[in-house]
């Protein structure tokens, strides 16, 4: 869902942005622009002296404009750092031995590594996110555990069954695998 906000808010401000860079500079070329249109001519300006001066008496004026821009400034950085944060991985590099190599699908490995660790006992679900790069990927697995599960059991299995079988079929010496447990909540027995 992040790219598709993403992609959104740069044509919005894209948008808005040549938009009105084109009307302003339609208003200083001297070209004729809609009567409710704030500038009309070259020597026109953003802010009047008595517009400046109009909410300058006023208390909320200014906690309001300050407000306004800060939420403008982390609006702004969330869209940087959702630049700078690295997608996971489209398709994994596999060396299949004959020198060519092939590539796997990076959401099959994701299924397929959901599907084994969430088959495995004492596991009610399980979430698989691939990081890393293609040629040496990584994941993360959120494991949801059933009352009755010893999570280092379950740890240990998961390991030496699901992680090594995904290790295998990529290829690779090593997988990182970031893993978080957590108890899945259950309802009390009735006592009678």
């Amino acid at each position: 869902m992040l790219p598709v906000v993403n992609r959104l808010l740069l044509g919005l401000a894209g948008v808005v942005l040549v938009c009105g860079g084109g009307a302003v500079l339609a208003a200083g070329t001297g070209l004729s622009l809609p009567s409710w249109w704030p500038w009309h001519g070259p020597r026109d300006v953003l802010l009047s002296a008595a517009d400046r001066e109009r909410w300058r008496d006023e208390s909320w004026w200014w906690p309001a404009v300050i407000a306004g821009l800060a939420i403008l400034v982390l609006l702004a950085l969330w869209l940087l750092l959702a630049q700078l944060r690295r997608p996971r991985p489209a398709e994994i590099l596999v060396d299949s031995g004959d020198g060519e190599g092939a590539r796997l699908r990076g959401r099959a490995l994701e299924e397929a590594l959901r599907s084994e660790a969430q088959s495995l006992e004492g596991v009610r679900g399980a979430r698989v996110r691939l990081t890393g790069r293609r040629g040496r990927p990584g994941a993360r697995v959120g494991l949801s555990l059933e009352p009755f599960a010893s999570p280092g059991g379950t740890l240990g299995r998961l390991t030496s069954e699901a992680v090594a079988h995904a290790r295998e079929s990529v290829g690779a010496r090593t997988l990182p695998v970031e893993v978080r447990l957590k108890a899945a909540k259950h309802q009390a027995r009735r006592v009678s």
